[in-house]
């Protein structure tokens, strides 16, 4: 059959996500970077958002087929979908705690449409023996996108289509829905998958060939340059989410891109992932002209041993770029194998006095197709009783360290964010200091592309964040009278800087901020329940 006749569906797994049932849904890991793994414990200012299944977007960008994209259906909206459409082929992406779901999706496609070919991908088929568990087709391991294009007889080596993606969808903080706008939308940019660092842990460096390997779409900086064009015309974005493993790591690309950026009057701001040792491949004048503001940075204890690390004095490194307005997002793994109960807070101690802008903190979790597990596995200490839907790295050990429980390991990682969010205070408060860090040593750079940047930080914070600081200091006051005033003192530097307009605004919108703020706080003490809304697209004709 021609690829132009075959119709094919796109599917994420079905919600909800943040309950307790028996396909593997979890209250405690819902579908939510930021809430799940990095401001949980953050109560009312722990940010909310989600983020769209951007696989299923870059499969239906680069095939011709009729194709739909159901991201976050529910169960019976999938069923719907079966029912009243043929579909030639059924694809459906999954993380491995999601395999429950998977294997109920591929019993309904039986059901339902029977004539269907069931395709599975993502991380799910990482796990060991996965052909016995579920009832699929075919079972495609790393990346789908040449894999599918042969499958329907089109040319698998045709240049990578970049989708256009917003960053996220949903945000809240504060108990306030968030609308963004053009100032402050940001647009999610793939220019590679896979990372060759090869951390044993690392389940993205492993689904994509492992250490010294990764799959690159795109090699050079004008050829990214291009992609960011098309997503700043068409969702009017200034800020990209660089979705790369290491991005920094490649510098002649990164480099290349800001030639294009100069040449071109773009006054872009960039997030990124990247390793210490990739970091300090820059100088930090060419990290604030490439316009970096966001650093997600691994913090692994220096008893790791990790290449990623060697050589590095990540506190020095944090701190100098946070004083340049660069926020840092810290990652530390709770639980490595040299920790005891005795030892590990100096591990932990020690993250959390780099006081970076965002922390997130994960147990040691030797997940399937890494080479850890396959480490683990091979010693016999992996825990055959544990769900698959338990393992993520947010719970508890789903192995057997040798000092510490499967129930110390979650009361341990709970008090490390704890510890971190009563010590330095919300990353609302954090990365309005970098901002304002920001502004002050760049409003009058000679270059006016970091003007233009400190500016928007500028802009930012004489608005909301201002009111923000307000709420947030007077809910803090009675619990923990230390940060409160250290967020006075930010508010107070704001209003001295941003004059008497901004502090009369700030307390104005601020005591509306506050009645929110305490109204969030005292009916979701957890934080409230949110799912993601449905998304539904088709193309090529579907």
């Amino acid at each position: 059959m021609a690829a132009a006749s075959r119709r094919i569906l796109l599917t994420s797994v079905f919600k909800p996500f943040a309950v307790d049932d028996e396909f593997g849904s979890r209250a405690i890991n819902p579908v939510e970077l930021y809430h799940n793994q990095v401001t949980r414990e953050q109560g009312p200012f722990s940010l909310r958002m989600f983020h769209r299944t951007w696989s299923l977007m870059f499969l239906r960008e680069n095939i011709s087929a009729p194709c739909t994209v159901l991201d976050f259906p529910t169960r019976a909206r999938f069923i719907r979908e079966l029912r009243t459409r043929r579909y030639d082929i059924v694809g459906i992406s999954a993380i491995v705690v999601n395999v429950g779901k998977v294997r109920e999706m591929c019993r309904l496609v039986r059901e339902y449409s029977p004539h269907s070919t069931v395709v599975v991908g993502g991380h799910v088929t990482a796990i060991p023996d996965i052909e016995r568990l579920i009832d699929a087709d075919h079972i495609v391991r790393g990346e789908g996108i040449g894999w599918l294009r042969t499958f329907l007889g089109e040319n698998p080596e045709a240049p990578i289509r970049h989708p256009l993606i917003r960053s996220s969808f949903g945000f809240r903080v504060m108990g306030l829905p968030m609308v963004q706008d053009r100032k402050t939308r940001s647009a999610t940019i793939v220019p590679s998958v896979g990372c060759p660092m090869g951390c044993n842990f690392c389940t993205t460096s492993a689904f994509f060939g492992g250490k010294g390997r990764f799959v690159n779409f795109y090699r050079r900086g004008d050829e990214l340059f291009r992609v960011m064009c098309e997503a700043e015309r068409h969702l009017g974005t200034r800020s990209f989410f660089m979705m790369d493993e290491n991005f920094l790591l490649y510098k002649k690309r990164a480099l290349e891109l800001l030639a294009c950026m100069q040449a071109h009057d773009k006054a872009w701001s960039l997030y990124v992932f990247s390793s210490a040792n990739a970091v300090r491949q820059y100088d930090i004048r060419q990290l604030v002209q490439l316009g970096v503001e966001w650093i997600w940075l691994g913090l692994e204890s220096s008893e790791s041993g990790y290449v990623k690390l060697a050589g590095t004095d990540t506190l020095a490194l944090t701190r100098e770029l946070q004083a340049h307005g660069i926020c840092v997002h810290g990652s530390t793994i709770v639980g490595m194998e040299h920790h005891t109960p005795d030892n590990i807070w100096r591990d932990l101690d020690y993250a959390i006095t780099h006081d970076t802008v965002f922390h997130q903190f994960m147990l040691y979790t030797p997940m399937p197709g890494t080479a850890l597990h396959r480490q683990v596995a091979a010693e016999g200490r992996l825990l055959e009783d544990v769900d698959l839907a338990d393992t993520h790295g947010q719970y508890q050990f789903n192995f057997r360290h040798q000092a510490i429980s499967r129930d110390q390991s979650k009361v341990l990682l709970d008090a490390a964010f704890r510890a971190d969010y009563e010590r330095n205070g919300p990353s609302l408060f954090r990365l309005m200091r970098t901002m304002f860090d920001r502004y002050r040593r760049y409003r009058a750079d000679a270059d006016p592309l970091v003007r233009a940047r400190a500016e928007r930080a500028a802009g930012q914070l004489r608005g909301g964040y201002m009111a923000a600081l307000w709420a947030m200091e007077r809910y803090l006051q009675p619990t923990n009278p230390a940060v409160s005033e250290r967020v006075r003192g930010l508010r107070v530097e704001l209003g001295r800087e941003f004059g008497a307009l901004s502090r009369l605004s700030a307390a104005a919108v601020g005591s509306m901020v506050s009645v929110a703020l305490r109204r969030e706080a005292s009916r979701y003490p957890a934080g409230r329940p949110l799912e993601p809304r449905t998304f539904v697209e088709r193309t090529n004709g579907a």
